[in-house]
């Protein structure tokens, strides 16, 4: 990759409706040759999809929680197990593998306590293998992004550096229009 893909990479994490005309335009390029960088970069899977970011609280999912999960061996079998479970639940929207006193950190969420107690219940209490669980939960969001950090330009000021052109609005979200790169 070279530092026009990373731009076109950093456009289309603060807006991944942007037109090709106006992404081309902010990297440089004329359409045809950025709209074959994009696609590119969709087959190498580098870029892996594109989504809608969805209000939590407006869909109806008001209880973000963090668990952490240790397992009471680390055989083969045990982490595969839980590793597949842990795949087949929606309420979990990461899972990560963790260094420290605790083997797994994952983000759930759901609609309040008593669909968390019910996923509890149904769901980690039924995983084989689990010796302890810890849960957090969130009451509030500072910041969070989408956009990885920025590599081709130093950062300023404590910010990861943004490509000419596109600013944010109040909720982190590029502010650029246009529909998604075809």
């Amino acid at each position: 990759m070279d530092r026009i893909d990373y731009a076109i990479l950093r456009i289309l994490q603060y807006d991944g409706r942007i037109t090709i005309q106006a992404l081309a335009r902010k990297v440089g390029l004329s359409p045809s040759p950025c709209l074959r960088r994009v696609r590119l970069l969709e087959r190498a899977g580098t870029i892996r999809g594109y989504a809608a970011v969805v209000d939590e609280r407006q869909y109806g999912l008001s209880i973000t929680a963090f668990l952490r999960v240790r397992l009471d061996r680390h055989s083969d079998e045990r982490v595969a197990r839980f590793e597949k479970a842990v795949n087949g639940i929606d309420e979990v929207l990461e899972c990560h593998v963790l260094a420290g006193d605790f083997d797994y950190m994952l983000r759930i969420l759901v609609a309040d306590l008593q669909a968390y107690e019910s996923f509890i219940r149904k769901h980690i209490h039924t995983i084989p293998g689990i010796a302890a669980i810890e849960t957090a939960f969130a009451y509030g969001t500072i910041k969070r992004s989408s956009v990885l950090p920025g590599v081709v330009e130093a950062p300023r000021e404590g910010r990861a550096a943004r490509p000419a052109g596109v600013t944010r609005d109040r909720s982190g979200r590029g502010s650029s229009p246009g529909s998604r790169p075809r």
